[in-house]
């Protein structure tokens, strides 16, 4: 579909109760399922030996009864879904990776993107490295393992590697005796602690630990490196700062509603954005609606606001994962139709309130506006809760381009022509601002500003893919 995507979900799981470590897992990641749809893998640590699967794929495709029983009981475990845009899509890429090295083995899981990828890998192969995949996480394997020939610890290494790279990462990771999740100084992406009993668990988000019935701890701090073995949590917090910057559309977006991320409920921060939708942008109409389903959390803080009924215009298909997408704007336009219907009942002579939470090339909402106007919509007038999507992301969502981004090549006017809306309104920068004003972190929102918490690439790149060097496009 015609969203933005995000890089993936990580869990670890450190048991001290006799779990299942490998089912443990698997049922976390399908809770996580929303974060990355392409590939999955499990890895799992039985006394220092570590057995792992990965494919590609959705979570029920890649692991079986038989795949999970395979991987045995085991102390520790480290699992992974990616998403990665559709001619990206390599089965090497599959994580977790499992490093054999001179210290011992090390499994590593990545969300995020480094900005300094090409020169790190660079400096490495130079240096006699040989690399198997195209992904961050393997430059981060190597950068920890060099550091370990020099330390002492497993989280030294880590805390010297912080230092080299640079970008959005959060990792979790497993040596043959200690679990350790990390953030980047900014906190670019969310990663908690749970509590299962005596165990302890990391997580991209709470659902997941929901999931598993693990009790909420806290998020991991940006900058900290968490390391938990047989005598429990450790914390590092040399590499934290003052500035951190989340990105915003955890809670836009990426998230699933039901998720906690740093201090602040999803559903509500959606809510928020609705109600202040409202104010920005009112319109007189019989019914607001959602797009399904990260435009459903919004439509009703923007009913609540405007005093418009709430009610339900669209069906979607369940049956679809979330990044249903196509190489060509006909299979688009194709997916759209599947994904979606318009409840002809409902909207049959009425002018509709549609709100969603992003536009990027605009195929999709054109689509839908289409859509419910051939139901008997009276009107549409879309909203979209949060601003319009104008520069490049280099920190692991996939807004790659300025030439792909709708906000760039029309005005306001001209993008609802183009989409055959009634009137369109996008969510100030101001407003999304608030959306989780009680977070105890700040927020990255460069792809709204141009605003960059860090130092972003500058000339050509090396597309991590090809294995060309190409103009960076943003």
């Amino acid at each position: 579909m015609d969203k933005p995507r995000e890089e993936c979900g990580l869990f670890g799981i450190y048991n001290c109760d006799g779990l299942d470590v490998a089912e443990e897992t698997y049922l976390a990641l399908y809770a996580l399922q929303h974060r990355g749809q392409e590939s999955a893998g499990i890895a799992v640590n039985d006394n220092g030996v570590i057995a792992f699967h990965k494919d590609s794929g959705l979570l029920p495709e890649v692991f079986d009864e038989k795949t999970l029983n395979d991987l045995g009981g085991g102390q520790i475990a480290v699992g992974h879904v990616r998403y990665a845009p559709s001619d990206k899509q390599e089965r090497a890429n599959a994580q977790p990776l499992v490093m054999r090295y001179v210290k011992g083995t090390l499994a590593i899981c990545h969300n995020g993107a480094l900005t300094n990828y090409g020169e790190i890998k660079k400096e490495l192969e130079q240096g006699g490295s040989i690399f198997q995949t195209n992904c961050d996480a393997e430059v981060i394997a190597y950068v920890i393992a060099k550091e370990r020939l020099y330390t002492g610890s497993i989280e030294k290494a880590v805390q010297n590697a912080m230092k080299k790279i640079k970008g959005a990462y959060s990792l979790v990771m497993m040596s043959p005796r200690k679990l350790i999740g990390v953030r980047d100084p900014n906190g670019f992406r969310p990663l908690s602690i749970g509590r299962l009993g005596n165990s302890y668990v990391l997580a991209s988000e709470t659902c997941a630990l929901d999931s598993l019935g693990a009790q909420f701890v806290r998020d991991v701090r940006p900058g900290e490196v968490v390391v938990i073995d047989e005598e429990g949590i450790h914390s590092n917090t040399e590499q934290c700062q003052e500035n951190t910057s989340l990105c915003i559309f955890e809670y836009v977006y990426f998230s699933r509603p039901d998720s906690v991320v740093e201090g602040v409920s999803v559903h509500i921060a959606r809510q928020r954005a609705g109600m202040t939708l409202a104010k920005e942008h009112p319109v007189e109409a019989d019914m607001v609606c959602g797009v399904p389903d990260s435009g459903l959390d919004a439509a009703l803080g923007y009913a609540l606001e405007s005093g418009i009924p709430y009610g339900t215009a669209l069906i979607k298909n369940k049956y679809i994962g979330r990044t249903f997408i196509q190489e060509t704007q006909k299979k688009r336009e194709r997916a759209v139709m599947i994904k979606l219907n318009a409840l002809s009942a409902a909207v049959q002579g009425k002018r509709i309130v549609l709100i969603d939470d992003s536009i990027v090339r605009g195929t999709t909402c054109r689509h839908i506006v289409q859509m419910l106007r051939d139901a008997g919509a009276k009107e549409v007038h879309l909203r979209i809760s949060s601003p319009p999507f104008l520069y490049p992301c280099y920190f692991g969502t996939d807004i790659s381009s300025k030439n792909n981004l709708i906000a760039n090549r029309l005005t306001l006017d001209g993008i609802c022509q183009s989409i055959g809306a009634d009137s369109l309104g996008y969510l100030s920068v101001e407003g999304i601002r608030g959306i989780a004003k009680e977070a105890k972190v700040g927020f990255c929102d460069a792809c709204f500003t141009g605003n960059y918490p860090i130092e972003v690439p500058k000339g050509p790149q090396e597309d991590k893919f090809s294995q060309k060097i190409v103009p960076h496009k943003g």
